[in-house]
């Protein structure tokens, strides 16, 4: 039987108990959960936040980090007084005073392999608000082999991602995971952090928030998670895009490993296999001249777009991960940066990672293409 609700209950999340297709039992629900979030930065603290105020039951917060000056702008649970102290103690404090009816586990270390299974297997959801490809995939891996679903999302610059993983589907299967979207990590150096890329201070609100809203979803029963679909936010265009994720075959998780060693490598096809994926400038030439349906990509830095270029488009080389539909439109894609150099890592970083194949480098790059008219 149902607990009995408080009148401070009542009144608290009166407007959820309005809501024809939540209710009460909407509101039980959450209240009988628990949600483990692993990062308390800029996404954990929004979605801590909705989740506390919402009425989840339990909630346990995990990050290693203290609070430092730079993490203010968008890391709104903390002030210039918490500088220096732990963000899961900071976080659990404050989120208490915001709903004393929920229960915090508070976790001043960070998600291992050592530990990742026996953290997970505690709650029902885990919230994976990481900034590293190595926690994200070990996030994954422990949610796949303890049975819980991950609802994740990633920000980069003014973009974000978010999707619900591992979801009960009829029967004993299960809806896609991380690794049927990114099979294999980038190359560390072509994906920046948050101090490397920079971020807007207001996108880990917005992302944050919406993963707060696919949790509370997934955990009332109410409304269509993102199962099997990626949503892409672009805050600069005020653009959305759901992006449907196909199973990978074959994909199967049995342990967890060294997920460090995992993401500190590039995984490539052989070297030989490379060099065919490269033209010089006389045929690009020639493919211009044609009409060919090409795709030509400037994967330098916007700066340097605009001081020499070829024509063509400007994705940075760390941002072709984010990319992917676009770079699947069947036109061939044609690389290009100053000398060639960058343009060899990105055809290696879109053929051995993510398997496209209609994919080359221009010899030589943009000096080599205008023969040094510049």
């Amino acid at each position: 039987m149902a607990a009995e609700w408080t009148q401070d209950e009542l009144l608290r999340y009166s407007r959820h108990f309005a809501l024809p297709e939540f209710g009460s039992s909407g509101q039980e629900r959450l209240r009988n959960s628990a949600v483990l979030v692993v990062g308390a930065g800029g996404l954990g603290c929004p979605l801590l936040m909705y989740l506390a105020a919402a009425g989840v039951g339990r909630i346990g917060i995990i990050d290693p980090d203290a609070v430092s000056l730079s993490n203010l702008h968008r890391q709104v649970l903390y002030t210039s007084e918490d500088l220096g102290r732990p963000k899961a103690e900071v976080a659990a404090k404050r989120l208490a005073a915001l709903n004393p009816h929920v229960e915090f586990e508070v976790f001043v270390e960070a998600l291992l392999s050592e530990n990742a299974l026996e953290l997970v297997s505690r709650y029902d959801v885990v919230a994976d608000g990481t900034d590293n490809f190595a926690t994200r995939y070990l996030v994954n891996d422990a949610c796949v082999l303890t049975g819980k679903i991950n609802v994740y999302a990633a920000l980069y610059r003014m973009e974000g991602q978010v999707a619900v993983f591992n979801y009960p589907l009829e029967g004993e299967r299960r809806s896609t995971n991380y690794r049927d979207l990114y099979p294999d990590p980038p190359p560390p150096e072509l994906v920046p952090n948050c101090e490397e890329g920079g971020v807007l201070g207001v996108l880990p609100g917005i992302i944050g928030a919406i993963q707060a809203a696919e949790i509370i979803k997934v955990l009332s029963g109410v409304g269509e998670p993102l199962i099997d679909t990626l949503l892409l936010w672009d805050l600069a265009a005020h653009r959305q895009q759901l992006i449907s994720i196909p199973k990978q075959p074959g994909l199967v998780i049995e342990k967890l490993i060294f997920y460090e060693q995992l993401c500190g490598s590039l995984v490539t096809k052989p070297a030989t296999q490379t060099m065919a994926h490269e033209i010089k400038p006389e045929i690009l030439r020639s493919w211009l001249h044609e009409g060919k349906d090409i795709l030509l990509i400037d994967i330098r830095e916007p700066y340097e777009f605009d001081e020499l270029n070829i024509g063509g488009e400007n994705i940075p080389m760390a941002e072709l991960p984010f990319q992917l539909e676009r770079l699947q439109s069947g036109a061939t894609i044609v690389l290009v940066c100053k000398t060639g150099s960058r343009s060899e890592l990105g055809v290696k970083l879109l053929v051995g990672q993510y398997g496209l194949q209609d994919v080359s480098r221009l010899i030589g790059g943009v000096e080599g293409y205008l023969g040094g008219d510049f």
